[in-house]
């Protein structure tokens, strides 16, 4: 039995690897297992993992401070990949060795860098390299992106976005409302779950795109939503949005290297995705921007710079703009080098394998840590002051990349700091939520079951 194929549930293929083992399907002895069988285990070696005495939260009263720490907040920053800092210094080093003689020798001549490693990130996201550039930081490209797609007339000037969209998007749809002319009260469509809900339906998305869409100029949703963990069904999405005339983006950051992407095939007209997340390029990262190649010739950059002129014609510096097709035309300017090698680090790691044997693991990996979770800390009417846990991201595995919001019954600030003094790595939400991301590039399945004994020992000590 290949306990990756998907062809049964996890908590199936738990049951099935924890009876081949004779041993419950909680024992550390069937994480053990599923790392022994996993193909890709071998990625982990590419990055470097933080030993728990280096992080400076520990208490090494605890815990082992020479193990590797649990890291799963790679939703939030990812593990550094181990070439980027040789990367890193070979350019350090052609710059004080040649200078100027940089931008156009060398593995990575600095003039056209990234668009090396473009081929590397449309694969990622599944869109042609074309349609691809690597540029700026996510909000600068959303702007970009927005002030030549969004047209708002009187009768179509509605941007449909989450309520609880992540506060830069929020921020961005609000400002380009009010750049041209209209008031957020009226123009920003907000999407809320149905009371008593955490996540969006898709049928409740694509009905407001239905009866909506006449005045909605475009649809900017999340791929992954950042604090429920919840994945779009942008495929279903774009195509309602399309029927009703509008254009629709994605912010990709939480679901680039997290989820299965088909940007070119699902037809989405733009999207954009910082790189520093499941792509591990580090804080502040070189972000990413797509347009589809329907809109090549079509969508025009409303602010341009130099590098959206022809590479070929670039530096006759006449002053004629002979503009890039596509997604290229909306370059701004030459890309920060020493951005670019730790993205090329990670990429070439991510293609070692590919998303769908990532997301094949992901699947079990997430599921697993679902099965830990709901084993041990379901609410219990017969122990009532027993602190539970509820799982808000959706239980079906087509709804979610690798990330699970658990909502405690306790308050999570005590609960977190026992966790970080025993070297876990997460992310909190006040009042209740850990966000736990168990990242398949390079998170084992003895992390995830490493990690929910030590939330055992977490809420024990908060609770005293």
């Amino acid at each position: 039995m290949d306990p990756f194929d998907g062809s049964t549930s996890p908590a199936e293929t738990l049951r099935r690897v924890s009876a081949s083992l004779g041993c419950s399907p909680t024992s550390a002895d069937v994480a053990e297992y599923l790392d022994k069988h996993d193909k890709l285990r071998h990625l982990r070696d590419e990055f470097l993992v933080p030993k728990i005495a280096d992080l400076p939260p520990s208490d090494l009263s605890l815990v082992d401070g020479t193990k590797d720490c649990i890291y799963l907040v790679g939703n939030s920053l990812g593990l550094q990949p181990k070439m980027a800092r040789k990367y890193l210094e070979e350019e350090l080093d052609k710059w004080a060795k040649t200078g100027v003689h940089g931008h156009t020798e060398g593995s990575r001549p600095w003039a056209w860098a990234e668009d090396n490693i473009e081929e590397l990130m449309a694969n990622v996201v599944g869109a042609k390299t074309e349609e691809v550039a690597l540029m700026n930081g996510l909000t600068v490209n959303l702007h970009l992106l927005m002030l030549s797609f969004y047209k708002p007339t009187a009768a179509r000037h509605k941007i449909l976005l989450e309520d609880k969209a992540f506060p830069s998007d929020h921020y961005a749809v609000e400002s380009q409302i009010r750049l041209r002319g209209f008031d957020p009260q009226r123009s920003m469509l907000l999407l809320s779950p149905r009371p008593g809900e955490e996540t969006l339906r898709t049928e409740d998305i694509l009905e407001v795109i239905e009866k909506e869409g006449d005045s909605i100029a475009v649809v900017m949703l999340s791929g992954v939503q950042y604090y429920t963990g919840q994945l779009f069904n942008m495929a279903a999405i774009t195509e309602a949005g399309h029927r009703k005339g509008c254009y629709v983006g994605f912010d990709c950051a939480h679901a680039a290297g997290n989820a299965e992407l088909k940007l070119h095939d699902w037809g989405v007209d733009f999207a954009c995705w910082c790189s520093y997340k499941y792509l591990n390029s580090g804080a502040g990262g070189i972000a990413g921007a797509f347009i589809h190649e329907k809109h090549k010739d079509t969508i025009k950059p409303a602010l341009m710079g130099w590098w959206g002129h022809n590479l070929k014609t670039r530096f006759q510096m006449n002053n004629v703009m002979e503009l890039q097709p596509g997604v290229n035309g909306f370059r701004l300017s030459n890309q920060p080098i020493l951005l670019v090698c730790p993205l090329q680090a990670s990429l070439e790691v991510f293609n070692m394998t590919n998303m769908q044997a990532l997301r094949r693991k992901s699947l079990l990996l997430t599921g697993y840590l679902e099965y830990l979770i709901k084993h041990y800390y379901t609410e219990d009417p017969a122990q009532p002051h027993k602190p539970h846990v509820r799982i808000i991201t959706p239980s079906d595995p087509q709804q979610r990349g690798c990330q699970l919001s658990l909502c405690f019954s306790v308050h999570i600030r005590r609960v977190f700091q026992e966790l970080e003094k025993r070297g876990v790595a997460c992310d909190m939400r006040e009042p209740s939520v850990l966000r736990v991301a168990p990242v398949p590039l390079y998170n084992s399945f003895s992390d995830v079951h490493r990690f929910v004994e030590t939330l055992g020992s977490a809420l024990t000590a908060s609770s005293q």
